[in-house]
């Protein structure tokens, strides 16, 4: 069952857009995770409380079909419901009741999450009452976005029935939905009368947007296995302008889909095709070439992608997001080539990842980071076990303003790399041993005070969050000193 306690209560509405995105919660503010362990009573009080806070985005885990859950979500339409802006039912398993409840009192709801809330589809009855879906209609007549991710009972009936009452969505979630492809997308014309009761078929998909392209913007199709027929065919909808599209672990796509993809939606801003594996250098030739306006590129785990592909990204001036990890045959080497024209403006980049790069150079790293430019506020380089200290003098020179930094599993990085110190040779202090001048160091007294001679993580000001898992050659003592601790 759910529950909200003040105390166990995490709100987020203090942290920035990017910062949410960053660490995986909703773009909204004023979420609130509620926990599933607190006693029932306890959390009606809560409930009011938030209400009168003004609280318009919630997270409710643990949802079931019990009295008690069902009294939770009660209070929630009843104290929350008018200013509700964003709900979120993912993994649970209300009542059919208790969620048509719920809906009804929340009338600006912008966001509803029923992410693997099978209870709600499976017996295929959801909004079969033509009263109740007038009803639910005119609650839901300011949803923009709707997550069905995930839901092994969702049918064409069922998806029709609901997305019917979103007459102004623009954001819809599909991921790790089954989607059926038993009928070519080019063979005639489908109405909701031919909606298949127990399927969910690509065809009725394609009606759905067909209908909505003048006002479908985000598309998340991730893991359904869509076929490179099916996204021509949906690439090519009249009146279809979409700016974001997950096409995640979509294994058949073939980089001809993708470039006819690239020429059929060019105001594309935010393009997933991590987990592709079928895609190589021609896709990430085709994106460059076609969506001059991307912002946000993920490229994850596309492991044909080489150094030559990589050349092409520098076309991509607006890009601000681009995550290569576990791309295992990427160098470094095209990326910084593709980065470094001194003729033009370093790329906006954010966020880049490259984690898991296993084939990612030393040398190669070092002739990245001052290409990366002034704005990057996360890097990831897990296990890109070639780095070095050298690195770690680049990061701390260049890339002065990063808020993340991950760099686990390297495990060449050592202490006088991380301080900034030079070789141990090159600063013994009175006698000591290396490692015991650092412990000396880093407790502090003034006579034991080697200076730095050179860049250090210490510089970085603005740092928030620092991954230094399995680094194994940092001592504690210089764990300590860059977390502003004292070891002990």
């Amino acid at each position: 069952m759910p529950c909200l306690f003040p105390s166990d209560a995490h709100i987020y509405s203090d942290l920035p857009a990017s910062v949410r995105s960053e660490r995986g919660l909703p773009r909204e503010s004023g979420l609130v995770l509620c926990s599933p362990e607190c006693p029932s009573g306890a959390s009606l009080p809560a409930i009011k409380s938030l209400g009168l806070r003004g609280i318009s985005c919630i997270s409710l885990t643990n949802v079931d079909s019990s009295p008690a859950s069902h009294q939770v979500l009660q209070s929630v339409a009843y104290h929350l419901g008018p200013h509700l802006q964003s709900l979120c039912l993912g993994g649970g398993s209300p009542t059919e009741a208790s969620f048509m409840a719920l809906i009804l009192g929340c009338p600006a709801l912008r966001t509803l999450d029923l992410s693997g809330c099978n209870s709600l589809f499976t017996s295929g009855t959801l909004l079969a009452q033509p009263e109740m879906a007038q009803r639910v209609r005119e609650a839901l007549h300011s949803l923009r976005e709707l997550n069905l991710a995930g839901l092994r009972d969702l049918a064409d009936l069922s998806f029709n029935r609901l997305s019917s009452c979103a007459p102004s969505l623009e954001r819809l979630s599909l991921a790790y939905c089954h989607l059926t492809f038993e009928l070519s997308p080019a063979q005639g014309s489908m109405g909701p009368q031919d909606s298949c009761p127990s399927l969910l078929s690509f065809r009725n998909l394609l009606r759905f947007v067909k209908e909505r392209a003048g006002k479908l913007r985000a598309l998340d199709l991730s893991g359904t296995g869509l076929l490179p027929e099916a996204l021509q065919a949906l690439g090519q909808v009249p009146g279809l302008q979409l700016q974001e599209l997950s096409l995640h672990s979509c294994r058949d796509l073939s980089t001809e889909a993708v470039a006819a993809l690239c020429r059929q939606q060019p105001g594309l801003t935010s393009l997933d095709l991590s987990g592709c594996s079928e895609l190589a250098d021609g896709a990430l030739l085709a994106v460059s070439l076609g969506l001059r306006h991307l912002r946000r590129l993920s490229l994850r785990k596309l492991q044909r992608l080489t150094d030559v592909g990589c050349k092409a990204l520098g076309g991509l001036r607006e890009l601000q997001s681009l995550d290569m990890a576990e791309c295992c045959l990427v160098s470094g080497r095209g990326l910084a080539q593709a980065l470094g024209s001194a003729h033009r403006a370093p790329l906006p980049l954010t966020s880049l990842s490259l984690a898991y790069c296993s084939s990612l150079k030393d040398a190669s790293v070092l002739s990245l980071i001052p290409e990366l430019g002034p704005s990057l506020r996360v890097l990831d380089l897990s296990s890109c076990v070639a780095l070095t200290n050298q690195t770690m003098q680049a990061i701390c020179t260049y890339l002065t303003h990063l808020s993340v930094l991950r760099l686990a599993w390297c495990k060449e990085l050592c202490d006088w790399g991380l301080l900034g110190l030079g070789e141990p040779s090159e600063a013994p202090v009175q006698g000591l041993q290396p490692r015991q001048e650092l412990e000396h160091w880093a407790m502090g007294p003034k006579e034991f005070s080697p200076k730095p001679q050179g860049p250090s993580l210490l510089m970085l000001q603005t740092l928030q969050e620092l991954d230094l898992t399995a680094c194994s050659k940092l001592s504690d003592a210089s764990l300590a000193k860059v977390m502003g601790l004292r070891p002990g």
